[in-house]
Protein backbone atom coordinates (compact mmCIF):
# COMPACT_ATOMS: atom_id res chain seq x y z
CA UNK A 1 0.00 0.00 0.00
CA UNK A 2 1.30 3.58 -0.59
CA UNK A 3 1.55 5.89 1.50
CA UNK A 4 -1.56 8.10 -0.21
CA UNK A 5 -3.42 4.78 0.15
CA UNK A 6 -2.54 5.17 3.81
CA UNK A 7 -3.50 8.58 4.18
CA UNK A 8 -6.91 7.89 2.98
CA UNK A 9 -7.15 4.58 5.21
CA UNK A 10 -5.48 5.86 8.50
CA UNK A 11 -7.20 9.46 8.45
CA UNK A 12 -10.25 7.80 8.29
CA UNK A 13 -9.70 5.38 10.75
CA UNK A 14 -9.01 8.49 13.36
CA UNK A 15 -11.72 10.43 12.66
CA UNK A 16 -13.44 9.53 16.10
CA UNK A 17 -10.89 11.23 18.54
CA UNK A 18 -12.71 14.66 19.26
CA UNK A 19 -10.09 17.66 18.89
CA UNK A 20 -12.72 20.54 19.40
CA UNK A 21 -15.06 22.37 17.27
CA UNK A 22 -13.92 20.17 14.64
CA UNK A 23 -15.21 20.55 10.93
CA UNK A 24 -14.08 17.33 9.36
CA UNK A 25 -13.87 17.11 5.81
CA UNK A 26 -16.22 14.40 4.19
CA UNK A 27 -14.42 10.85 3.98
CA UNK A 28 -14.56 10.69 0.47
CA UNK A 29 -11.17 11.16 -1.18
CA UNK A 30 -12.02 13.26 -4.04
CA UNK A 31 -8.29 13.62 -5.29
CA UNK A 32 -6.19 16.68 -4.04
CA UNK A 33 -4.38 16.30 -0.83
CA UNK A 34 -6.05 19.44 0.39
CA UNK A 35 -9.01 16.55 0.31
CA UNK A 36 -7.47 13.74 2.27
CA UNK A 37 -9.36 12.09 4.87
CA UNK A 38 -7.89 13.19 8.38
CA UNK A 39 -7.80 17.10 7.23
CA UNK A 40 -9.79 18.84 10.01
CA UNK A 41 -10.18 22.40 10.95
CA UNK A 42 -10.25 22.93 14.74
CA UNK A 43 -11.10 26.01 16.88
CA UNK A 44 -7.88 26.73 18.91
CA UNK A 45 -8.23 28.45 22.45
CA UNK A 46 -8.20 32.12 21.36
CA UNK A 47 -11.74 30.99 18.92
CA UNK A 48 -9.69 30.66 15.33
CA UNK A 49 -9.49 27.69 13.21
CA UNK A 50 -6.89 25.96 12.51
CA UNK A 51 -6.01 22.87 9.99
CA UNK A 52 -4.59 19.93 11.31
CA UNK A 53 -3.86 16.54 9.65
CA UNK A 54 -5.52 14.02 12.18
CA UNK A 55 -4.13 10.24 11.79
CA UNK A 56 -3.47 7.39 13.00
CA UNK A 57 -0.38 5.80 13.33
CA UNK A 58 -1.63 2.07 12.25
CA UNK A 59 -5.28 0.94 13.02
CA UNK A 60 -4.19 -2.64 14.25
CA UNK A 61 -5.02 -2.42 17.51
CA UNK A 62 -5.18 -5.08 19.86
CA UNK A 63 -7.99 -4.06 22.62
CA UNK A 64 -11.03 -5.09 22.32
CA UNK A 65 -13.50 -1.57 22.78
CA UNK A 66 -16.97 -2.50 22.06
CA UNK A 67 -17.75 0.63 20.43
CA UNK A 68 -14.48 0.99 17.93
CA UNK A 69 -13.92 0.25 14.55
CA UNK A 70 -10.26 -0.34 15.27
CA UNK A 71 -10.91 -2.66 17.72
CA UNK A 72 -9.20 -6.35 17.94
CA UNK A 73 -11.34 -8.75 15.65
CA UNK A 74 -12.55 -6.09 13.56
CA UNK A 75 -10.94 -7.60 10.52
CA UNK A 76 -12.03 -11.01 10.68
CA UNK A 77 -14.48 -12.48 7.83
CA UNK A 78 -17.28 -10.34 6.65
CA UNK A 79 -15.10 -7.11 7.35
CA UNK A 80 -13.58 -5.49 4.66
CA UNK A 81 -11.42 -2.92 7.04
CA UNK A 82 -7.88 -2.73 5.84
CA UNK A 83 -5.13 -3.06 8.23
CA UNK A 84 -2.29 -0.91 8.01
CA UNK A 85 0.76 1.17 9.30
CA UNK A 86 2.99 4.47 8.52
CA UNK A 87 6.61 4.32 9.21
CA UNK A 88 8.50 7.50 10.97
CA UNK A 89 9.81 8.53 7.31
CA UNK A 90 6.79 8.29 5.26
CA UNK A 91 4.45 9.95 7.46
CA UNK A 92 7.36 12.65 8.41
CA UNK A 93 7.47 13.22 4.78
CA UNK A 94 3.49 13.35 4.10
CA UNK A 95 2.80 15.85 6.73
CA UNK A 96 5.87 18.36 5.69
CA UNK A 97 4.24 18.14 2.21
CA UNK A 98 0.75 19.47 3.36
CA UNK A 99 2.54 21.55 5.44
CA UNK A 100 4.88 22.96 2.99
CA UNK A 101 1.87 23.31 0.47
CA UNK A 102 -0.30 25.06 3.35
CA UNK A 103 -3.20 22.41 3.60
CA UNK A 104 -2.65 21.96 7.47
CA UNK A 105 -0.36 23.57 10.23
CA UNK A 106 -0.27 21.01 12.58
CA UNK A 107 -0.34 17.07 13.68
CA UNK A 108 -3.17 15.51 15.58
CA UNK A 109 -1.03 11.62 15.91
CA UNK A 110 -2.87 9.08 17.39
CA UNK A 111 -2.87 5.50 16.54
CA UNK A 112 -4.44 1.50 17.17
CA UNK A 113 -1.87 -0.68 19.70
CA UNK A 114 -0.20 -3.11 17.67
CA UNK A 115 0.58 -5.61 19.82
CA UNK A 116 3.00 -3.74 22.62
CA UNK A 117 2.19 -0.34 23.76
CA UNK A 118 5.58 0.95 23.72
CA UNK A 119 6.75 -0.30 20.37
CA UNK A 120 3.51 1.24 18.61
CA UNK A 121 4.53 4.55 20.87
CA UNK A 122 7.79 4.52 19.81
CA UNK A 123 7.02 4.47 16.16
CA UNK A 124 4.70 7.79 16.78
CA UNK A 125 7.73 9.16 18.69
CA UNK A 126 10.07 8.54 15.97
CA UNK A 127 7.88 10.25 13.39
CA UNK A 128 7.49 13.50 15.85
CA UNK A 129 11.75 13.62 16.25
CA UNK A 130 11.61 13.24 12.31
CA UNK A 131 9.30 16.42 12.07
CA UNK A 132 10.86 18.35 14.87
CA UNK A 133 14.62 17.92 14.40
CA UNK A 134 14.78 16.86 10.80
CA UNK A 135 12.42 19.33 9.25
CA UNK A 136 12.68 21.93 12.27
CA UNK A 137 8.87 22.28 12.16
CA UNK A 138 8.00 24.42 15.25
CA UNK A 139 4.06 24.26 15.04
CA UNK A 140 1.33 22.55 16.83
CA UNK A 141 1.49 18.53 17.40
CA UNK A 142 -0.91 16.77 19.49
CA UNK A 143 0.33 13.16 20.75
CA UNK A 144 -1.88 10.57 21.78
CA UNK A 145 -0.54 8.56 24.19
CA UNK A 146 -1.30 4.74 24.43
CA UNK A 147 -2.46 3.29 28.00
CA UNK A 148 -0.18 1.21 29.42
CA UNK A 149 2.71 3.00 27.37
CA UNK A 150 5.92 3.01 29.92
CA UNK A 151 7.31 6.88 31.85
CA UNK A 152 9.93 7.26 29.85
CA UNK A 153 8.86 6.94 26.35
CA UNK A 154 5.87 9.33 27.62
CA UNK A 155 8.79 11.90 29.00
CA UNK A 156 10.24 11.77 25.41
CA UNK A 157 7.16 12.81 24.10
CA UNK A 158 6.14 15.66 26.31
CA UNK A 159 9.55 17.06 25.52
CA UNK A 160 8.11 17.31 21.35
CA UNK A 161 4.49 17.34 21.68
CA UNK A 162 2.40 21.06 22.24
CA UNK A 163 -0.31 18.50 23.67
CA UNK A 164 -0.91 15.23 24.99
CA UNK A 165 -4.04 13.40 25.61
CA UNK A 166 -4.80 10.00 26.58
CA UNK A 167 -8.52 9.30 26.73
CA UNK A 168 -10.04 7.85 29.58
CA UNK A 169 -13.68 6.74 27.40
CA UNK A 170 -15.65 6.13 30.85
CA UNK A 171 -16.97 7.98 33.82
CA UNK A 172 -15.69 5.18 35.86
CA UNK A 173 -13.61 2.21 36.10
CA UNK A 174 -16.74 0.10 36.62
CA UNK A 175 -18.22 1.67 33.15
CA UNK A 176 -14.81 0.94 31.44
CA UNK A 177 -14.95 -2.73 32.06
CA UNK A 178 -18.32 -2.67 30.74
CA UNK A 179 -16.68 -1.15 27.31
CA UNK A 180 -13.71 -3.16 27.46
CA UNK A 181 -11.87 -6.44 28.86
CA UNK A 182 -8.12 -5.58 28.42
CA UNK A 183 -8.08 -1.50 29.47
CA UNK A 184 -7.97 -1.07 33.36
CA UNK A 185 -8.72 2.86 34.65
CA UNK A 186 -6.84 3.42 37.58
CA UNK A 187 -3.49 1.57 36.28
CA UNK A 188 -3.38 2.12 32.30
CA UNK A 189 -5.01 5.28 31.83
CA UNK A 190 -5.20 7.36 35.47
CA UNK A 191 -1.50 6.98 36.45
CA UNK A 192 -0.45 7.95 32.86
CA UNK A 193 -2.27 10.85 33.16
CA UNK A 194 -0.63 11.98 36.60
CA UNK A 195 2.57 11.41 34.93
CA UNK A 196 1.38 13.94 32.00
CA UNK A 197 0.42 16.52 34.59
CA UNK A 198 3.81 16.83 35.81
CA UNK A 199 5.39 17.55 32.78
CA UNK A 200 5.89 20.76 31.10
CA UNK A 201 3.75 20.98 28.07
CA UNK A 202 2.96 24.11 26.25
CA UNK A 203 -1.02 23.39 26.02
CA UNK A 204 -1.35 20.85 28.83
CA UNK A 205 -3.43 17.52 28.33
CA UNK A 206 -7.37 16.56 27.54
CA UNK A 207 -8.72 13.49 27.73
CA UNK A 208 -12.11 12.44 25.85
CA UNK A 209 -15.00 10.33 27.43
CA UNK A 210 -18.16 8.47 25.19
CA UNK A 211 -21.39 9.50 26.23
CA UNK A 212 -23.95 6.98 25.23
CA UNK A 213 -22.23 3.65 24.72
CA UNK A 214 -23.41 2.54 27.96
CA UNK A 215 -26.00 3.48 30.75
CA UNK A 216 -23.86 6.24 32.55
CA UNK A 217 -25.65 9.10 33.64
CA UNK A 218 -24.52 12.89 32.69
CA UNK A 219 -23.83 13.37 36.67
CA UNK A 220 -21.53 10.02 36.48
CA UNK A 221 -19.84 12.14 33.73
CA UNK A 222 -19.72 15.78 35.02
CA UNK A 223 -18.42 14.09 38.04
CA UNK A 224 -15.78 12.07 36.38
CA UNK A 225 -14.81 15.46 34.63
CA UNK A 226 -14.57 17.65 37.44
CA UNK A 227 -12.17 14.91 39.67
CA UNK A 228 -9.95 14.91 36.30
CA UNK A 229 -10.03 19.13 36.16
CA UNK A 230 -9.20 19.35 39.49
CA UNK A 231 -6.68 15.88 40.07
CA UNK A 232 -4.74 15.97 36.73
CA UNK A 233 -4.94 19.50 36.18
CA UNK A 234 -6.71 18.82 32.34
CA UNK A 235 -6.88 21.52 29.92
CA UNK A 236 -10.20 20.08 28.55
CA UNK A 237 -12.83 16.95 28.33
CA UNK A 238 -14.22 16.24 25.31
CA UNK A 239 -17.19 14.17 25.00
CA UNK A 240 -18.08 12.12 22.29
CA UNK A 241 -21.68 10.96 21.27
CA UNK A 242 -21.81 7.49 20.79
CA UNK A 243 -22.27 6.37 17.33
CA UNK A 244 -22.57 2.60 16.05
CA UNK A 245 -20.20 0.90 13.90
CA UNK A 246 -20.35 -1.95 11.91
CA UNK A 247 -18.85 -5.02 12.88
CA UNK A 248 -18.45 -3.89 16.69
CA UNK A 249 -20.62 -5.28 19.48
CA UNK A 250 -22.26 -2.21 19.84
CA UNK A 251 -23.53 -1.86 16.12
CA UNK A 252 -27.16 -2.68 16.78
CA UNK A 253 -27.05 0.01 20.31
CA UNK A 254 -28.95 3.45 19.25
CA UNK A 255 -26.97 6.07 18.63
CA UNK A 256 -26.67 8.75 21.38
CA UNK A 257 -28.08 12.37 20.25
CA UNK A 258 -25.40 15.13 19.75
CA UNK A 259 -27.42 17.28 21.75
CA UNK A 260 -26.40 15.07 25.02
CA UNK A 261 -22.58 15.87 24.53
CA UNK A 262 -24.08 19.67 23.64
CA UNK A 263 -25.33 20.25 26.78
CA UNK A 264 -22.69 18.54 28.62
CA UNK A 265 -19.88 20.94 26.63
CA UNK A 266 -22.26 24.19 28.32
CA UNK A 267 -22.24 22.55 31.59
CA UNK A 268 -18.46 22.07 31.51
CA UNK A 269 -18.06 25.93 30.58
CA UNK A 270 -19.99 26.69 33.75
CA UNK A 271 -18.07 24.30 35.58
CA UNK A 272 -14.68 25.28 34.28
CA UNK A 273 -14.92 28.68 33.05
CA UNK A 274 -17.29 30.46 34.95
CA UNK A 275 -16.77 28.82 38.07
CA UNK A 276 -20.01 27.76 39.29
CA UNK A 277 -20.56 25.57 42.13
CA UNK A 278 -20.84 22.18 41.16
CA UNK A 279 -24.17 21.94 43.47
CA UNK A 280 -26.14 24.43 41.15
CA UNK A 281 -25.62 21.75 38.26
CA UNK A 282 -27.01 18.88 40.41
CA UNK A 283 -30.41 20.76 41.73
CA UNK A 284 -31.52 21.03 37.62
CA UNK A 285 -30.57 17.21 37.02
CA UNK A 286 -33.46 15.18 36.51
CA UNK A 287 -32.72 11.66 37.45
CA UNK A 288 -29.30 12.53 37.21
CA UNK A 289 -29.74 13.81 33.48
CA UNK A 290 -29.61 17.38 31.98
CA UNK A 291 -32.74 18.97 30.93
CA UNK A 292 -32.95 19.12 27.71
CA UNK A 293 -32.47 23.41 28.19
CA UNK A 294 -29.53 25.84 28.60
CA UNK A 295 -28.06 24.79 31.79
CA UNK A 296 -27.31 28.39 32.68
CA UNK A 297 -31.07 29.50 32.02
CA UNK A 298 -32.02 26.71 34.20
CA UNK A 299 -29.87 27.34 36.50
CA UNK A 300 -30.67 31.38 37.11
CA UNK A 301 -34.39 30.01 36.94
CA UNK A 302 -33.82 28.55 40.06
CA UNK A 303 -31.57 31.06 41.60
CA UNK A 304 -32.05 34.45 40.19
CA UNK A 305 -35.01 35.34 42.60
CA UNK A 306 -34.73 39.31 41.47
CA UNK A 307 -33.58 41.15 38.61
CA UNK A 308 -30.19 41.83 39.03
CA UNK A 309 -29.37 45.38 38.97
CA UNK A 310 -26.65 45.95 36.64
CA UNK A 311 -25.14 48.82 37.59
CA UNK A 312 -24.50 47.25 41.50
CA UNK A 313 -24.18 43.88 40.77
CA UNK A 314 -20.66 41.98 42.02
CA UNK A 315 -18.66 40.31 39.06
CA UNK A 316 -19.95 36.92 40.40
CA UNK A 317 -23.40 37.56 40.15
CA UNK A 318 -22.97 39.25 36.68
CA UNK A 319 -21.44 36.42 35.69
CA UNK A 320 -24.46 34.09 36.39
CA UNK A 321 -27.14 35.93 33.96
CA UNK A 322 -27.63 34.38 30.49
CA UNK A 323 -26.28 36.19 27.79
CA UNK A 324 -23.33 37.51 30.26
CA UNK A 325 -19.89 35.84 29.92
CA UNK A 326 -16.77 36.56 31.86
CA UNK A 327 -15.60 39.03 29.01
CA UNK A 328 -18.78 40.94 29.09
CA UNK A 329 -19.16 40.90 32.82
CA UNK A 330 -15.43 42.52 33.09
CA UNK A 331 -16.50 45.19 30.39
CA UNK A 332 -20.22 46.12 32.58
CA UNK A 333 -17.47 46.80 35.67
CA UNK A 334 -15.05 48.76 33.69
CA UNK A 335 -17.63 50.78 31.72
CA UNK A 336 -19.58 51.63 35.09
CA UNK A 337 -16.66 53.06 36.59
CA UNK A 338 -17.25 56.30 33.96
CA UNK A 339 -21.23 56.17 33.97
CA UNK A 340 -24.28 54.35 34.39
CA UNK A 341 -24.93 51.72 31.85
CA UNK A 342 -28.15 51.39 29.34
CA UNK A 343 -29.30 48.65 27.21
CA UNK A 344 -27.20 50.17 24.06
CA UNK A 345 -23.89 50.04 26.97
CA UNK A 346 -24.53 46.72 27.73
CA UNK A 347 -25.03 45.40 24.12
CA UNK A 348 -21.69 47.23 22.98
CA UNK A 349 -20.22 45.37 26.07
CA UNK A 350 -20.95 41.76 24.83
CA UNK A 351 -24.09 41.15 26.32
CA UNK A 352 -26.49 39.31 24.66
CA UNK A 353 -29.86 41.16 25.33
CA UNK A 354 -32.34 38.50 24.29
CA UNK A 355 -30.49 36.12 26.90
CA UNK A 356 -30.48 38.51 29.05
CA UNK A 357 -33.62 40.83 29.36
CA UNK A 358 -35.91 38.10 31.60
CA UNK A 359 -33.08 38.63 34.64
CA UNK A 360 -31.94 42.14 34.66
CA UNK A 361 -32.79 45.60 35.79
CA UNK A 362 -31.47 48.56 33.84
CA UNK A 363 -31.57 51.94 35.10
CA UNK A 364 -34.27 50.82 37.75
CA UNK A 365 -35.99 49.21 35.42
CA UNK A 366 -36.62 45.23 34.31
CA UNK A 367 -36.22 44.07 31.42
CA UNK A 368 -38.67 41.72 29.68
CA UNK A 369 -40.39 38.97 32.11
CA UNK A 370 -39.36 35.28 31.03
CA UNK A 371 -43.36 35.06 30.36
CA UNK A 372 -42.49 37.08 26.94
CA UNK A 373 -40.26 34.16 25.99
Amino acid sequence: MNTLDKAKVLGDAGKYDVCGGEICKPPEFTGGLQNLPGIIKAKTQNGHFCSLLKTLYTNSCKFDCKYCANRAGSSGPGCQKKITQYNPPELANLFMTLVHKRIVTGLFLSSGVAGDPDKTTQGMLDTVKIIRQRYNFKGYIHFKVLPGTNYDLIKQASELASRMSINVEAPSKARLSELSSVKEMNTDIIRRQSWISRMKLRSGQTTQMIVGANDETDLEVMKMAKWEYERMSLRRVYYSAFSPVKNTPLENNKAEAQSRANRLYNTDWLLRIYKYNFKLVKEILVDGMLPDKDPKILIAEKTITEPVNINEAIYEELIKVPGIGPISAQNIMQVRLEKKLDTKNLVQCGVIMKRASPFIKVSGEQQKTLAVF
